[in-house]
């Protein structure tokens, strides 16, 4: 893919994210280094970066794509249904058990994804060690 100046802006931006933005939210960021950039430049460029498998497209019952780098190391998330707020956790119990399970079928497990969607115990709205 020829990386292009506004393919950088927006690669960079997608980079830098510590949260999972939607393509409104990266055009709205990469409008703040170039204002140049289109929201149709935008939306090829998540294309051709998905279709690369740089990124990847995650759904989060809200309606909106999101996107994050593809990641080295595989990783789930928890959602909070009511703020939004994502974790991002790693569980080799369930790690475990997703194999177990594919190979009760009959099947090697080569992917998965998971997102668990809930809401915050009551006073537990700060607890949680995953990474966001």
């Amino acid at each position: 893919m020829k990386m292009t100046g506004q393919r950088r802006v927006i690669a960079r931006v997608l980079s830098e994210a510590d949260d999972h933005p939607d393509v409104e939210e990266l055009y709205r960021r990469a409008t703040l280094d170039d204002p140049k950039i289109s929201i149709a430049t935008v939306y090829r460029t998540v294309r051709l970066l998905e279709e690369a498998e740089i990124i990847e497209r995650l759904d989060f019952g809200d309606g909106r794509a999101r996107y994050e780098e593809s990641a080295d190391e595989h990783h789930d998330h928890l959602i909070d249904v009511k703020t939004g707020r994502v974790i991002e956790f790693q569980n080799d119990e369930i790690e475990a058990l997703q194999r177990r399970i594919a190979e009760q079928y009959g099947y090697r497990l080569v992917g998965h994804r998971l997102e668990l969607f809930g809401v915050p115990l009551s006073g537990a709205a700060d607890a949680g060690t995953g990474d966001e």
